[in-house]
């Protein structure tokens, strides 16, 4: 007898029905035949191995009665490995048996029954011509989505299509577990289907399916995940996109309904119709079982002040004092014109040894006065107030908020070989005249800093000034005892002229009425080309008026002198 799986089933005639039923009788026959000797050799085994007996009988069965069918798939298992791997129905061919003539063995349990040929051949048929596959088979349950826990303390599980109730099978406890999964090695395949309160195996096909998904491949082997790309669009020749439109104006322009948001946003936050939540307190947690307030309130007035210490005795207070502490008789009757609370309760003497030395009369009443001040006196913590050094120090400005100031050196001016004392500025701005200690003064281009003019006066310069009036461009400068007036050589042809004039005076002396003695004398100096007033003392400071007709000078000495130089303006 040969079992070989088939997908189609073809209908004969009805006179090769009739012969089917005959084989198929006799097939069952011979089957229960073999079924009753194996129970038999099982009864007379000591030690009988269920796991062959369970092998035998995962054979293909041919069983048309219902209770024989219930009785043996409570035994044993109805499918065996090929009908696993092909999830097919089961043909039997025989002598004399045509293709056509096949039974259906029962799979996962179910029992599929047939009360006629009729009722086999349209049953056989409706299942060939199917499309849909068990996996796709709608559930028994038809409660949706509602959750399994609304059906815990039910005795079912939920309702069928017809509407009955499907009641809960028992299920296994462990020791039954435990042995099922020590006899059979397929019980890893089960698992309870707790929707539909079913119990379902998987199959050899959906077992690898799993352990190609855990290792990281694709379900199935026959696919290929990295087959070539296939470029359906046709790029050669093409010289633009897809889509090619140009960008909306919209894109480019701020969109007006977000301002239209925020201005409404703005609105609402000035006006206080929207308000940000306050952080909220956090709750205070107080101890159940404690008491109203806590230990460090209670204490918090009566904390613990150290009395104050005792004097300790110095130098004076020494059986044999040097003599500087002891006081003299004189010393010692004012002690006596003094008040009480004012008179020292102690007089140091000498003496010539520690034994010699006397008890202190007054030890008890101090002590007693002590004890007393420990009892009666309030005690005072004095706060030590810590301040922060840093704190004490002038706060600077930031230098951000100082600016603009010059951060880099746009110009620099040089030529002087000793260090420049000072510098002015003329009315236009345009020349700069510098003071050094060299002995030299210069006169600068400001825009380009190009030396116009260098004057070496042989001596350090104290004070350089440019006089203010734009139609004399003399200088001014202090050396020493003396203050020149020079000709810069920059004014036009006319200045120049009143300037030659002006400076170019007759010899004279500048005196004080109330002393004969001259104070400054005006002479003229040909060398640098300009006037030269000599004064008494050395000059410290020199000033122009803002009109340019005097110059005012001070000297160190015990009077302060000032003396002003008349120039006459032509303007």
């Amino acid at each position: 007898m040969e079992f070989k799986v088939g997908k189609k089933v073809t209908m004969e005639t009805t006179k090769k029905n009739t012969k089917k039923k005959e084989k198929h009788e006799n097939l069952k026959e011979k089957r229960s035949d073999e079924l009753k000797k194996k129970k038999l050799s099982k009864k007379l085994q000591k030690k009988p191995k269920e796991k062959k007996v369970r092998s035998s009988l995962q054979k293909i069965k041919l069983i048309d009665d219902d209770e024989e069918a219930e009785k043996l798939s409570q035994n044993s298992d109805y499918y065996s490995e090929e009908e696993e791997t092909s999830g097919d129905e089961l043909h039997v061919k025989g002598d004399g048996v045509s293709p056509s003539s096949t039974v259906v063995a029962r799979k996962r349990g179910d029992a599929n029954t047939s009360g006629g040929d009729n009722d086999d051949n349209d049953s056989f048929h409706s299942a060939e011509e199917s499309d849909s596959s068990e996996d796709e088979v709608a559930p028994r349950n038809t409660i949706g989505e509602v959750p399994l826990e609304f059906y815990k303390d039910e005795e079912h599980i939920g309702y069928d299509v017809i509407g009955r109730k499907i009641k809960k099978k028992d299920r296994k406890d462990k020791l039954d577990a435990f042995l099922a999964n020590v006899d059979d090695k397929k019980s890893w395949r089960r698992f309870i289907d707790e929707y539909n309160d079913e119990e379902v195996e998987l199959t050899k096909k959906e077992t690898k399916m799993i352990n190609r998904i855990l290792k990281g491949k694709t379900p199935h082997a026959d696919v290929n995940p990295y087959e070539p790309y296939v470029d359906w669009f046709v790029w050669e020749g093409k010289g633009h996109p897809l889509s090619n439109a140009p960008e909306p104006k919209r894109r480019f322009i701020p969109s007006k309904s977000e301002a239209k948001k925020i201005k409404k946003y703005v609105r609402a936050f000035r006006e206080g119709r929207i308000t940000f939540d306050k952080p909220k307190e956090k709750e205070k947690v107080y101890l159940l079982w404690g008491d109203d307030s806590s230990s460090s309130g209670k204490t918090r007035g009566l904390s613990y002040i150290p009395p104050p210490k005792a004097k300790l005795p110095g130098h004076e207070e020494a059986y044999n004092p040097s003599l500087e502490y002891i006081p003299t008789q004189e010393e010692i009757n004012s002690y006596q014109l003094m008040y009480e609370e004012d008179r020292p309760t102690f007089i140091p003497t000498r003496y010539t040894s520690l034994r010699s030395v006397p008890a202190y009369a007054n030890f008890l009443k101090e002590l007693f006065a002590r004890c007393l001040d420990l009892y009666l006196c309030p005690r005072v913590i004095k706060k030590r107030v810590n301040i922060d050094p840093e704190s004490l120090k002038k706060k600077l400005p930031d230098p951000k908020d100082l600016r603009p100031y010059p951060t880099t050196c746009y110009i620099e001016y040089k030529g002087h070989s000793g260090a420049v004392v000072t510098i002015s500025t003329d009315s236009s701005g345009q020349w700069i005249a510098s003071g050094s200690t060299d002995g030299t003064v210069r006169v600068w281009e400001v825009a380009t800093g190009r030396c116009v003019r260098v004057w070496e006066i042989g001596s350090s310069i104290r004070q350089v000034a440019w006089n203010p009036s734009p139609d004399l461009p003399i200088l001014a400068l202090s050396v020493d005892q003396d203050v020149l007036i020079l000709d810069t050589g920059l004014g036009s042809e006319e200045e120049q002229g009143k300037i030659k004039d002006l400076l170019h005076m007759q010899k004279s002396t500048i005196s004080d009425e109330s002393s004969d003695a001259a104070i400054v004398s005006w002479l003229s100096d040909d060398k640098l080309g300009g006037l030269r007033l000599k004064h008494s003392k050395t000059v410290t400071s020199i000033e122009w008026h803002r009109k340019g007709d005097y110059l005012s000078t001070v000297i160190p000495a015990d009077i302060l002198i000032s003396s002003f130089v008349l120039l006459i303006s032509f303007c």
